[in-house]
C-alpha cells in the first residue's frame, strides 16, 4: 500500500468494517427494512428471507472493509470491491422513490442516508486509479514525472 491511499482506505475501510460488523447482530426489523428496501431495486434479493439477505449484506461490508484494510491487499483489488459495492448502494439510492428530488440528482430529506455514499464509489475510483497509473517504484521517476 501506498503511504497516500492509507488515509482514505483507513477512513473508508473502517467505517464499512463496522458497518458490516454492526449489521451481523441486526434484528428481525432492521432486516425487514433493508430487505424490503434492497428489493425494491433490486427484484432477485426477493429470493432470500430478511435474515439471510442482512447476512449477505454483513458478509460483503466485512469483505470489502477488511480489504481495504489490509495492506497487502493491492489497490486494485480494494478499489473495486469498494466501486462495486457502492455502485451498487448507489443503485439502491437511484431506484428508490423518495431518495432524490425528481429529475434531480440531489438528495431529499430521506436519501442523505443513502446518497454519501457516493464518497465510498469516489474512494473506490481514486484508488482503481492510482494503482493502473502508478508504475510501482514508488517515488517520482520519468514514468510519471
Amino acid at each position: 500500500m501506498k503511504l497516500r491511499q492509507l488515509p482514505p482506505r483507513a477512513a473508508t475501510g473502517a467505517f464499512v468494517l463496522h458497518s458490516g460488523l454492526q449489521k451481523w447482530k441486526g434484528d428481525e426489523a432492521t432486516a425487514e427494512m433493508m430487505h424490503g428496501m434492497a428489493c425494491g431495486a433490486y427484484p432477485v434479493f426477493r429470493k432470500l428471507t430478511a435474515q439471510q439477505f442482512l447476512r449477505l449484506l454483513s458478509c460483503g461490508e466485512i469483505a470489502t472493509g477488511s480489504l481495504l484494510l489490509a495492506p497487502f491487499v493491492p489497490a486494485a483489488v480494494a478499489g473495486a470491491f469498494l466501486t462495486g459495492f457502492s455502485g451498487a448502494l448507489l443503485g439502491l439510492y437511484a431506484r428508490t422513490p423518495g431518495m432524490h428530488e425528481p429529475g434531480s440528482p440531489w438528495p431529499t430529506q430521506n436519501g442523505i442516508a443513502l446518497a454519501k455514499d457516493s464518497w465510498m464509489f469516489g474512494v473506490g475510483l481514486g484508488l482503481l486509479a492510482d494503482d493502473f497509473t502508478s508504475c510501482g517504484c514508488g517515488r517520482r521517476c520519468r514514468c510519471h514525472g
